[in-house]
């Protein structure tokens, strides 16, 4: 079971080595993998904070291209050379504001696990797709997409995030999770984790689903007690 907590937008290197600091402190070797994914600036801080921990860091994109005019993206080995263990990838903040569609979603992916990276590939309907009962089809074209471009990789994991559970304070119920990921799973053999307003309070319900693997944190994630309140849940709902 994988815990990684997106932070986005937040936590400059300053904080990334004060909070890196106490996790270290709190999580220790266990049945579940823990990541962090800090902003690219705080991605060399916070390897140097969790160096020789089982803690791994992942950055929050990747470009498809080794080198290039490409201003402001940042390039899979530039990431391996930092000691990032791996990327974000197609999350639905990228989707919406920067572009990001289903093609480079793929692109981007093949070009981070070709270098050796692991990757978190996000998935995900909006609340209107949902409504208008689109979803599997959403699921479909995005799923089916990644597994065309790379396959059922062993370092590839998939993410589903509900669009109109990110950041509303919504949560897939239980049903809705199990439903969706049990979907993405007879399209593609990996793991797959829930994302979508993910807190301590409602993490033991959706991590005990038999075909979720694990969480992708937003807003939890920042915050030292809760992100190791949530691994701890993970941890009790694996044993």
């Amino acid at each position: 079971m994988l815990i990684a907590g997106n932070w986005k937008m937040f936590k400059g290197p300053a904080e990334t080595q004060d909070f890196c600091g106490a996790l270290r402190d709190r999580i220790g070797p266990g049945a579940v993998e823990v990541a962090v994914c800090p902003p690219a600036v705080s991605v060399p801080v916070a390897v140097g904070a969790l160096a020789d921990t089982d803690i791994a860091v992942f950055a929050q994109n990747v470009h498809w291209a080794e080198e290039g005019a490409f201003t402001g993206e940042v390039s899979a080995s530039m990431l391996a050379e930092l000691g990032a263990a791996g990327s974000i990838v197609g999350h639905s903040e990228r989707r919406q504001y920067f572009g990001e569609t289903d093609e480079t979603v793929g692109r981007r992916t093949v070009r981070a696990l070709e270098s050796g990276l692991r990757v978190i590939a996000c998935v995900g309907e909006s609340e209107e797709q949902r409504e208008s009962r689109q979803t599997e089809l959403v699921l479909r074209l995005q799923v089916e997409s990644l597994r065309d471009a790379v396959g059922d990789h062993d370092r590839l994991v998939v993410a589903y995030e509900p669009v109109w559970a990110i950041g509303t304070g919504k949560t897939a119920t239980p049903e809705q999770a199990q439903e969706a990921h049990a979907f993405i799973r007879g399209i593609i053999d990996v793991p797959i984790l829930y994302g979508g307003s993910v807190k301590p309070d409602n993490a033991e319900s959706l991590l005990a689903l038999p075909d979720v693997d694990g969480a992708l944190v937003g807003g939890a994630s920042l915050d030292v007690d809760s992100f190791v309140s949530l691994c701890e849940t993970a941890g009790r709902t694996t044993s």
